[in-house]
């Protein structure tokens, strides 16, 4: 790494983080994504001017930084406080996808305006009858001369109502619950699709249900074989919990220093049940940051690796979440204002509820780790 790269990314973000988006400060993230979503947009293209979207991906694609950069560009960007990110889907998840998997025609359409912040995308996974149980989808998506036709119901999919394309996991063909299963990219804004937003219990909306009544996409915006669905998506999945993990795990350590300062400031850092509590929490976290830099170091994604991160981190915030509440004590169940307005320590905990279900729950990811140690 070069010495000067921390003081390029340091003085970027001091320069731009400031003037018309200095409101961003601080903002967005789980259970705040509806904060200012038309000015983080704008802070999203703003970033990809400065060749800050991209970062990890490999040459000609993007600037091919190495771990340790992008885990400085992290660093930094938490430091500033940089807003919650709204190209995430995209750029970490998709992008690294078409990269293992497109065609080079795809990647020329999808890379650079992912890379410019030009396009925003969604995840098409999860089902009313299918949510950490993948397999099950039941999506489906006919091949109609030059165009995908597409039938169905998304849910829980974070940022549809502001993303222009949704990769989706549709069954194109027969075979078992594995098989059959193409990886589809489709426009969002079409006649044959509708975006429902779902109010949480923290009272704002980020997730949503998505309904596909015969959307079309081009027949060549399938990723990997028809048929190949399966192997591709879950080559996503451990790419959502690769590098952009660090970045997850530096808003972790920020919601810490936040319960911690409260619990000095309301004296019940004096409570040696919260401080050893407190004391849990921080030696939690260093594990995670340990686990995902030792996953980040092996040469290809370990599906296993991904699962066990996931459990360790969803029941880890959950903590975090009720330990937040516990700082505070009985005055924590006060809201602050009519109707809903809550405190961050309130939409920690609310939000939290839902770590160890959304993104494969605890219990499927013990499924894989069982199986796979055993080899079945």
């Amino acid at each position: 790494m070069a010495p000067d790269f921390r003081a390029e990314v340091r003085a970027w973000l001091a320069e731009h983080l400031t003037g018309e988006f200095e409101p961003l400060v601080g903002t967005g993230g789980p259970g705040r994504e509806h904060e200012h979503l038309e000015l983080r947009a704008a802070w999203e293209r703003e970033l990809g001017a400065g060749g800050w979207i991209g970062l990890g991906w490999p040459r000609p694609y993007g600037r091919g930084a190495t771990i340790a950069e992008q885990v400085v560009f992290f660093e930094e960007y938490a430091r500033a406080g940089g807003p919650g990110r709204l190209s995430h889907v995209g750029e970490y998840l998709l992008a690294p996808t078409l990269i293992a998997h497109g065609t080079e025609e795809q990647k020329a359409r999808f890379l650079p305006p992912i890379a410019r912040a030009e396009e925003l995308w969604c995840q098409g996974y999860s089902e009313p009858g299918a949510g950490s149980d993948l397999a099950g989808v039941q999506t489906r998506a006919e091949l109609d001369g030059d165009q995908w036709r597409v039938t169905g119901q998304k849910v829980w999919t974070s940022l549809a109502h502001i993303a222009q394309w949704c990769f989706v996991l549709a069954r194109t063909g027969p075979g078992g619950r594995k098989q059959g299963l193409s990886y589809l990219l489709v426009p969002m804004d079409q006649p044959g699709v509708t975006v429902r937003p779902i109010v949480q219990i923290t009272g704002t909306s980020e997730f949503n249900e998505v309904f596909f009544d015969e959307a079309v996409t081009g027949a060549d915006h399938v990723v990997g074989a028809p048929g190949d669905g399966w192997r591709v998506a879950t080559s996503t999945l451990a790419f959502e919990r690769g590098v952009a993990t660090l970045g997850q795990q530096l808003g972790f350590a920020q919601e810490l220093s936040g319960i911690v300062e409260r619990a000095r400031e309301n004296g019940t850092f004096d409570d040696p049940i919260v401080a050893d509590r407190i004391a849990a929490a921080w030696a939690g976290l260093q594990g995670l940051r340990h686990h995902a830099l030792r996953t980040l170091s092996a040469t290809e994604p370990d599906p296993l690796a991904a699962s066990v991160a996931k459990l360790l981190w969803a029941s880890w915030h959950q903590r975090l979440g009720e330990l937040a509440m516990a700082v505070d004590g009985p005055a924590g169940t006060v809201l602050l204002d009519a109707p809903y307005e809550l405190t961050d320590a309130q939409r920690l905990f609310l939000f939290t509820r839902a770590d160890t279900i959304y993104g494969g729950s605890n219990e499927i990811q013990r499924n894989i780790i069982a199986n796979r140690l055993l080899g079945r």
